[in-house]
């Protein structure tokens, strides 16, 4: 008996991407066609934009942990056994969800972080939206693991979380962003970045190991290989 895993989405792309990469890459451990039962609960990204908005004045994540909660009931309903959520921003909030989460979470940038620690790299470079960026969601997992990191600069973040939600959540990517993307990252290979986090859910369908000056850490399939070995208990590989 596999797990039932249960996806929060934020945004359709992300969330979209990492169920599809579940889906499909489960048939290495499964067999031709298998993978662990799914339930995917995505509450509009309309309703989290209310609350992010005025979430980078006051910090206070309260407000987005609630509705995360919503979509952990909603999973826990439909028969979930664990859960995980392919949006790096949103786990600003999650101080706020575990203590009240009907199911277990895995974290995705502890899984990122893992991953990055087995491959052997020693300081990552992190993208991601200006929320992400800023906050302590991958510094705090990193220095857990005794992995270095560098942020983008100020400018830079700025552009970046344009481009997310201007253009990558929209299903929009462009040869401009591509090229803003490559000389932000050429810059941390520069300060002795080995490696960058793709740190939204969106970036690796701009970004990838063939375009990128540095080896990439897709977070979003990243997640979803765990997921995967949770569900099936195999050691499935991370890379």
């Amino acid at each position: 008996m596999t797990k039932h895993i249960g996806i929060v989405g934020c945004s359709a792309e992300g969330a979209a991407l990492c169920y599809r990469t579940i889906c499909l890459e489960a048939e290495e451990s499964m067999g031709k066609y298998a993978h662990p039962e799914v339930t995917l609960h995505t509450i509009c990204l309309a309703d989290y934009m209310r609350v992010l908005t005025p979430v980078a004045s006051k910090d206070d994540w309260a407000a987005v942990g609630e509705i995360m909660l919503r979509s952990a009931e909603a999973l826990k309903r439909a028969g979930a056994d664990f859960l995980i959520c392919p949006d790096n921003t949103i786990h600003n909030a999650m101080p706020f969800v575990l203590p009240r989460s009907p199911l277990p979470w895995l974290h995705i940038a502890e899984e990122v972080g893992k991953v990055a620690q087995s491959r052997g790299f020693k300081k990552l470079g992190l993208t991601g939206t200006r929320y992400l960026v800023n906050s302590a969601v991958y510094p705090d997992k990193l220095d857990a693991l005794g992995l270095a990191w560098v942020r983008p600069t100020e400018p830079q973040r700025e552009e970046i979380n344009r481009i997310i939600f201007d253009e990558l959540v929209l299903g929009r990517q462009t040869p401009e962003s591509l090229r803003y993307f490559q000389k932000a990252i050429s810059e941390m290979k520069s300060q002795g970045c080995d490696a960058v986090v793709l740190g939204c859910t969106e970036i690796p369908l701009l970004v990838s190991d063939a375009t990128s000056p540095l080896p990439t850490l897709d977070s979003t399939r990243l997640l979803a290989r765990a997921a995967i070995r949770e569900a099936v208990g195999s050691q499935q590989s991370q890379h």
